[in-house]
């Protein structure tokens, strides 16, 4: 029992450490002043994090997308005047992209080297 157990007592590095930061904190509180907030990062998120009501106001809780109105039972929503040119056009975006990509030239030179090598052989099996 006479012996100090080093967990209990901190080495004069971490000690020294620790105090300097703390002087450090200190002098930048005394030179911003006492009532200063700390900046936010970009990585800090919104200022009520992502989960936070958002600029509804208070005891606004619909739960509909865009704060959309349903129409009465059996009637359908009326479209916007965007929507049919957007769905028109995203929907031949993609058939162009699916089509033209499956449409395009083999290019890599693994395809050129089994071309070349189906092409060598069959000259060669003469």
């Amino acid at each position: 029992h006479g012996q100090s157990d080093a967990r209990t007592h901190a080495s004069p590095q971490r000690t020294t450490r620790g105090m300097l930061r703390t002087v450090a904190r200190n002098a930048s509180r005394v030179v911003r002043g006492p009532h200063h907030t700390p900046k936010r990062g970009m990585a800090d998120g919104p200022p009520g994090g992502y989960f936070a009501d958002g600029v509804q106001g208070e005891g606004h809780v619909n739960g509909r997308l865009f704060n959309e109105t349903p129409p009465p039972p059996g009637q359908s929503r009326k479209w916007e005047d965007w929507e049919l040119p957007w769905y028109l056009g995203m929907g031949g975006a993609a058939v162009i992209l699916f089509f033209g990509l499956n449409a395009k030239p083999e290019t890599s030179a693994t395809a050129w080297a089994k071309e070349e090598a189906q092409k060598r052989l069959a000259a060669e099996g003469k």
